[in-house]
Order: C-alpha cells, then structure tokens, then sequence
C-alpha cells in the first residue's frame, strides 16, 4: 500500500499512515484505510493503533484534490472522509490514535474519533482548522470532535481553529495521555491496549454502538443538505 502500512502482533492491529510527506487524505488513502480496518476485522484483532510516521500523523484532506472537484465529486469524496470517519468512531474494537508529529484537520479528526488519543510532546500542531480554511463543520464532524474534547473549549477548538501543541491539548483534557519528548508512544499505546484485553469484546462492541449510532446515522441523514446548502452559497 502506498499510503499507509498494516501489520498485526499480540492481537494488536497497527495501521502506520507514511506517504513520505503529510499523509494527505484523498481516495487513495480512504480506499487503503477501509482495507486496512476490513484486514483488522478479518484477523480478529482486539484493539487498533492508528498511527504515523515521525513528525507527521495527517495533515488531512488533500487541498489540491478539492479545488478540482465539481459538485457531485464533492458530494462523493466528502461522503466517503465522513462515512470513513464514523467507520472510526463506531469501530466494534478499542480504537487508539498514537504518535508523536502534526494531527491537523482530518489526522485531528480521526484522532477524536477513536477511544483513546496519545500524543508525544514536541513541537506539534493539534488543530480542527476547516473554519479557518473557510470550509464547514458538519455535524458529523461537531459529533466525532465533541466526543473528545471538552465542551469549554469547543469554541476554541471548532469555531476559532486554535493550535494546540500536545502540552496545551493534554492540560485541556483535548488529548488523553501527554508521552514524555522522545520517549516510545507506540510502546505505552501497546501497554494501554493489552489493559482493555479484560473487557468483555461483546459487550464493549454493543454499548459502543449504543453510545454513538443513532447520533451518527443522524449526522448521515443531513450530511448532504449541509454541504449543498454550504457549497451553493
């Protein structure tokens, strides 16, 4: 795969998102990430760990790709980043996202969309910066990002598209676990994810779904009216 790696161990499914530059978002990615998820149901894995390569996680949507796309393609390739999105979110398995380098947009988004999120300090952008590159949030997005950050800092964080560096975001509570500068985040994902082992998979899988999929088939039911009404405009 050209965007992305996948390899399992000690029930561990990792997806490691490295295209030599700012793991950008486009179809190539969507259709690898889907596979990747598709392998990890396959190979029975108990839990995932997203992560990238060192320094960058996702800068997310290719902005190249967008400012090409007619209005239909922009329908298509916006259903599939939210339907992939909310695949995440209501993934039957502990997800974590894990790493130590920039989560921007898209790589910010799918990291609130999973159960847990690690971040390495360093010298890292954290950032829900669509405002600020004059695109909606939808409401798919507010509920995936609404679930992991705190709600004083909703405004900040979606309205004004703040930077957060993983100090700030972990002394916020917008980031679960701040790793020590240089230290092995993989490893205390790893440590983290084998501590979720106890659960019972069943009963974790159905109260996910009970937690989150009313509110994301909602968020589907008025994903085109959004965009339509935004794009039209």
């Amino acid at each position: 795969m050209a965007k992305m790696k996948y390899a399992i161990e000690d029930r561990i499914a990792r997806i490691t998102f490295d295209d030599g530059k700012m793991n950008v978002m486009n179809w190539e990615f969507f259709n690898e990430l889907n596979e990747s998820l598709d392998k990890a149901r396959k190979d029975s894995a108990a839990a995932i760990i997203f992560t990238g390569r060192p320094g960058v996680f996702s800068a997310g949507l290719d902005l190249k790709l967008l400012v090409t796309q007619t209005l239909p393609e922009a329908l298509k390739f916006q259903r599939a980043f939210a339907e992939i999105m909310l695949r995440i979110y209501l993934f039957p398995i502990p997800t974590i996202a894990a790493f130590s380098g920039h989560a921007i947009a898209g790589g910010a988004i799918l990291s609130f969309a999973c159960d847990r999120f690690m971040v390495a300090d360093g010298p890292y952008k954290i950032q829900i910066n669509e405002i600020a590159n004059k695109m909606l949030i939808p409401t798919w997005i507010n509920l995936i990002c609404r679930a992991g950050i705190p709600q004083q800092w909703w405004k900040e964080a979606l309205l004004h598209s703040h930077i957060y560096t993983p100090q700030e975001a972990a002394a916020k509570g917008i980031v679960d676990d701040l790793i020590a500068e240089g230290a092995d985040v993989l490893a205390a994902a790893k440590v983290y994810a084998q501590d979720l082992f106890r659960l019972d998979a069943k009963a974790y899988s159905a109260s996910k779904k009970v937690m989150r999929q009313k509110e994301s088939d909602d968020a589907l039911q008025v994903f085109e009216k959004e965009l339509v009404d935004w794009l039209v405009v």
